[in-house]
């Protein structure tokens, strides 16, 4: 008798992201800042109490909805590519995908993604630097809606997909790094027949996925981050490049400290809350 199953519904990835989103959006907040930093100066300790006293505490939750937003659309668009495209190709065969397909697939999914969830992403960097600036130049979004539609009034709906071109390259990235790796790395883990497929087995693959697209990323996370801040300053993803060269080669990796910090929980805390989705909540298949 076939033994039963369940598969992810094409939308747990995203509310897996949201959940992710919330835990870590203090850690994603203080990246931004140190990344948009015009020369290197604070240490990420140090920007997160220039940040709370300034602000308070909960400005540490700046631009959460924008966050949240930017979830659904982009984590929500390449999961949902990802995981279905993968099941649809598995379906019936006698083995999982070979890494170059997950890879590719990542790419794919990730590229596009990047690209849907762009206007989002530039709010979000947008909320989360706002406290930075002197009262006279923050922009004041009330929440992620009212910044896609002042973006769009004010500086036009090209505006809004500013960036795309990066954001697509890094959703490329990084979601090589984490779907195709955690695919592969939890293929591994079960292969040596000493773990079962439960928590511990998502937390090993889920941290080595969070690795890959930390390490991956980091770099066009700067440029990205620069280029959605920016207001014009930039010609394009090369002059931004060159101007930021212009910093030192580290300032590459301005932030890698909190990105790697955020990126590997918000990384493991996703396919933990993912698996967990997909065994109470899945779709049930016979296997």
């Amino acid at each position: 008798m076939a033994a039963e199953a369940r598969v992810s519904r094409w939308y747990f990835g995203g509310l897996a992201s949201c959940g992710a989103a919330c835990c870590t959006h203090p850690l994603d907040l203080l990246k931004v800042h140190l990344q948009t930093q015009q020369q290197v100066k604070l240490r990420m300790t140090g920007m997160a109490l220039q940040v709370v006293r300034s602000d308070g505490v909960l400005a540490l939750y700046n631009g959460l909805s924008a966050s949240l937003c930017r979830q659904m659309t982009y984590s929500l668009t390449r999961f949902a590519i990802y995981e279905t495209v993968r099941d649809h190709m598995t379906k019936g065969s006698e083995g999982p995908l070979p890494f170059y397909k997950k890879v590719l697939l990542g790419a794919i999914s990730g590229c596009i993604g990047g690209f849907v969830g762009t206007p989002a992403d530039m709010v979000n960097v947008r909320m989360q630097n706002d406290m930075k600036l002197p009262p006279s130049q923050r922009r004041n979004y009330a929440h992620a809606v009212d910044g896609l539609y002042r973006v769009a009034r004010e500086e036009g709906l090209k505006k809004l997909f500013s960036g795309a071109s990066m954001a697509s390259s890094r959703g490329l990235l990084v979601t090589v790094g984490q779907l195709s790796c955690y695919d592969q790395a939890k293929q591994l883990v079960l292969s040596t027949g000493h773990l079962p497929d439960g928590v511990l087995t998502h937390l090993i693959a889920s941290s080595i996925a969070g690795g890959c697209a930390t390490i991956l990323c980091q770099p066009l996370d700067v440029l990205k981050t620069r280029l959605m801040n920016s207001k014009g300053e930039y010609q394009g993803v090369l002059h931004c490049a060159v101007e930021t060269a212009k910093l030192g080669p580290l300032a590459f990796y301005k932030g890698l400290l909190p990105a790697g910090i955020r990126l590997l929980p918000h990384t493991v805390l996703t396919f933990v809350f993912l698996e967990q989705l997909r065994k109470h909540f899945g779709v049930k298949v016979l296997s």
